[in-house]
Order: structure tokens, then sequence, then C-alpha cells
């Protein structure tokens, strides 16, 4: 687990710089502005997440379930957050939205928020 949770943070990292590129170019003269705008919110959140992922997977020592699910938050959050707003876009350029993702990217933003108020709880938890 220790190695694990670095390793994704990277690959979320790479991917993210990826998709950036991707929707910076590639994507500039398919997507609408709006779609666009949202598909840069992904990268960003994926982003955020891949560095904090990595600065927890080298701090943590995954002695308490605290920090499992902590971290397993942020993985599952991520993905379902960011990668659902870049099939949203995607689909939405092709002409076929994927309407059963709409639901998915909140309930990623949801496990997002928990994984934070768990972090922010485990901070608070130590000083007490």
């Amino acid at each position: 687990m220790i190695l694990l949770v670095p390793f994704i943070g990277a690959l979320y990292g790479m991917l993210a710089v990826i998709f950036g590129a991707f929707g910076a170019h590639a994507l500039k003269k398919t997507f609408s502005e709006e779609q666009l705008k949202s598909f840069e919110t992904g990268v960003k959140y994926q982003m955020y997440h891949a560095i904090l992922l990595v600065v927890l997977g080298f701090n943590f020592g995954f002695n308490s379930s605290l920090e499992t699910y902590i971290v397993y938050c942020f993985i599952i959050g991520t993905f379902l957050f960011s990668f659902s707003i870049y099939g949203l876009c995607l689909s939405a350029a092709k002409g076929k939205k994927l309407r059963f993702l709409g639901p998915i990217t909140p309930i990623g933003g949801l496990i997002l928020v928990i994984g934070w108020g768990l972090l922010l709880y485990s901070f608070v938890a130590e000083v007490i």
C-alpha cells in the first residue's frame, strides 16, 4: 500500500499533464468554451489530488484505517470526479452525451470532500 499510493499519484499526475495538453491543443477546435472549461476543471482537480497522493504516500505510515480511508477517498473521488467530466465533455462534443455520467461527477466530488474532512479530522485528532 505504501508504494502504491505515490505510484497512483504519479500516474494521475502524468495523465493530468497529457489530458491538459490534449485539451489545450487537440480539443480546443472541437469543444465549446464551456466544455473546455469543464475539461480543464477535471484536469486541475486531478493534478491537485495527484500531488496530494504523492505527498500522503510518502508521509503516511498506513498504520491506521483512517489513513487508508483518506487515501481511498482521494483515489476513488478523483477518478469518479475527473474522469466523469472527461467522459461528459468528450461524448457531448461527439453529439452523444453520456448522461449517466452526470450524477457520477458530484458523487466523486462528495467523496473528495469526505477525504478532505477525514484528513482534517486526522490532524485535529492528533492534536487532541
